[in-house]
C-alpha cells in the first residue's frame, strides 16, 4: 500500500505512526481515519456572529472597511445586495454601493428581513 500524500504540501514524504501520519517536509500531522476516502462535507459559511449564511441573502458591513486600490470606504452598516457564496479565500462575492466586491464572512452580519 502506498503512502499518503500530504494534505496541506501534498508531498509524500511521509512518517507511518501508530495513529496519525507525519509529513517530513512540512511537520503537518494529521489521523488515520481522516485518510480514508470520505465524501466531503458542504461546506458552511457563517457571519462575524454565527449566523450561517445562504445565497441570496443580504448582509451589512460591521466595521468599516477601505477598498485595496481606490479612496473608496465601506462603512458600518452598508447593506448589500443579495449575495453569492463562492469558494476561496473571501468567501461572499456581492455588490455594495455599486461596486462588485468579494468580502470575508468575518466581516459582515445576516440582515433578517
Amino acid at each position: 500500500m502506498s503512502q499518503p500524500a500530504c494534505p496541506m504540501c501534498e508531498m509524500n514524504d511521509v512518517l507511518d505512526h501508530a495513529d496519525r501520519y507525519e509529513c517530513m517536509t512540512c511537520g503537518h500531522e494529521w489521523p488515520k481515519e481522516a485518510a480514508a476516502d470520505e465524501p466531503d462535507a458542504e461546506r458552511v459559511v457563517k457571519d462575524a456572529y454565527g449566523a450561517v449564511l445562504a445565497d441570496g441573502d443580504i448582509v451589512a458591513m460591521i466595521k468599516d472597511l477601505k477598498l485595496k486600490g481606490s479612496n473608496d470606504v465601506l462603512k458600518v452598516g452598508t447593506k448589500s445586495k443579495p449575495i453569492r457564496l463562492v469558494d476561496g479565500d473571501h468567501e461572499i462575492s456581492c455588490k455594495m454601493d455599486g461596486i462588485a466586491i468579494g468580502l470575508k464572512a468575518c466581516f459582515v452580519k445576516k440582515v433578517v428581513s
